[in-house]
This record gives structure tokens, C-alpha cells and sequence, in this order.
């Protein structure tokens, strides 16, 4: 299978991708790079975010927007914070996006409201259960060149490491987790790269990879498996 970075698609979405409910993720963060990319995020304390190591982080100054549901409806529950610092993991590798993962150390402290709080990280070493239903969303694009100003909801289920053993040769079950139904055909390609899949309340995945047609299932960084690179990251950046 061709391999691409999930927000690369050049598909029409699928019709299952629902506007999410209002304010219902308030750890969601938009990531902007530079002028050109974007990619999604979630905060998971106040002054850093997780984003995928695959979105560019040299195309500039990174800003990282929060308590945003629609970019046509500014409010004041937005908040407009610049990375000071932006951390890959050290062995991301960008042809096979294994440890696809970035933490984004902000310049200030979001101001923690209903809208903007930090969501839970999983026990290292968590093991998701296939079958298990859990849900991406993003501000992705529909097209090359078109985007939502809404943020978006899917639902994924949690598949087994062999379905994307079969379909993708660079999966690798321990760093990567596999999810997205091929008979439910709902694809989180429309969900940003770096979005974070979020089973019972907690985040699991980071929205990595996939087919460039966004067909099911699709990659995930799979952050039980990084927890301790988090920990020693964060007090590095403390």
C-alpha cells in the first residue's frame, strides 16, 4: 500500500464525519506551521501539546490555537499561544513514521477554562483491546486545498495489529495501533495529523498514516508505549 501522512489525502470526506458537539473537546489544539501547515494537537498539561513528529516543524514559528470549535465564529474563548520549544522523538523516522511523535512546549500557560483543559494520558504500556470504540477529530482538509472551519468527529473502532500487519509493511504493533473498521468505511483522514484518538475519555493514538484515499483502517501512534519519553521530556522542559 502507498503510505501517506494522513492530512495529505486527496479525497472527498466520507459522509460519517459529524460536526462535534459544541465545546465537547476542549483539550483539542489547531497547530500552525509556519504559513503553509497545519496539523492537530491536544494539550495535556497547561503549557505543552502533542502533535505528530511528521508535521513540519521547520516551515517556521509554530502557534498553537485553543477552545476553538469554528474558526468562522472567533469568540473569547480562544487562545493564541507560540511554541517556544518543540521537541521530536529522537528516533521518529519519516519513511516508515515509526515513534511519529512531537511534544510543543509553549511560551505561556493556556488559562484552564470549561473550553481549554488538558486530557488524560493512558499507563505506560496500556493495551488497547481490539474492538474497542473510541474517536478522532480534526479541523482537516476535504481536499488538497480545502479545509472546515468546524471541527469534525468520527468514530474509530480499535482493530487488530494483523489486519494493518497485512495491509501496511512498516506497521510496527508495538509503537503503532491500528484502528478504523474497512466495513464501516468512517475515516479519520479528515481529522488533522497529530489529532489525538480518544477511547473512554483518555487518548490512545496520535492520527498518523494511512492510505492515500483515507480508506480504513488507518495508523496511530500508539502513546502508552512513549509514556516514559513523555515524563523524561517533560521535566527537560520544565
Amino acid at each position: 500500500s502507498l503510505l501517506l501522512p494522513l492530512p495529505l489525502s486527496t479525497s472527498r470526506p466520507p459522509p460519517h464525519h459529524l460536526t462535534a458537539v459544541w465545546h465537547s473537546r476542549p483539550y483539542m489544539a489547531y497547530v500552525q506551521i509556519g504559513s503553509t501547515e497545519t496539523c492537530g494537537g491536544f494539550l495535556i498539561q497547561e503549557d505543552v501539546v502533542v502533535t505528530a513528529a511528521h508535521c513540519n516543524c521547520n516551515l517556521g514559528n509554530i502557534f498553537v490555537y485553543l477552545g476553538v470549535q469554528d474558526f468562522t465564529e472567533p469568540g473569547p474563548n480562544w487562545q493564541l499561544i507560540q511554541a517556544r520549544r518543540w521537541v521530536q522523538h529522537p528516533d521518529f523516522n519519516n519513511e516508515n513514521f515509526d515513534n511519529d511523535i512531537m511534544l510543543l512546549k509553549l511560551w505561556d500557560s493556556a488559562e484552564l477554562t470549561e473550553r481549554v483543559v488538558p486530557i488524560p494520558l493512558p499507563e505506560a504500556n496500556h493495551h488497547v483491546s481490539p474492538g474497542t470504540e473510541c474517536s478522532v477529530a480534526g479541523w482537516g482538509r476535504t481536499g488538497v486545498n480545502t479545509t472546515t472551519d468546524r471541527l469534525l468527529e468520527v468514530e474509530q473502532e480499535v482493530m487488530s495489529d494483523s489486519l494493518c500487519k497485512d495491509q501496511y509493511q512498516h506497521y510496527n504493533p508495538t509503537t503503532m495501533l491500528c484502528a478504523g473498521n474497512p466495513r464501516v468505511k468512517k475515516s479519520p483522514f479528515h481529522g488533522d495529523s497529530g489529532g489525538p484518538l480518544v477511547c473512554d475519555g483518555v487518548v490512545q493514538g496520535i492520527v498518523s498514516n494511512g492510505n492515500p484515499d483515507g480508506r480504513p483502517p488507518s495508523i496511530y501512534t500508539r502513546i502508552s508505549k512513549f509514556i516514559p519519553w513523555i515524563n523524561e521530556t517533560l521535566q527537560k522542559l520544565s
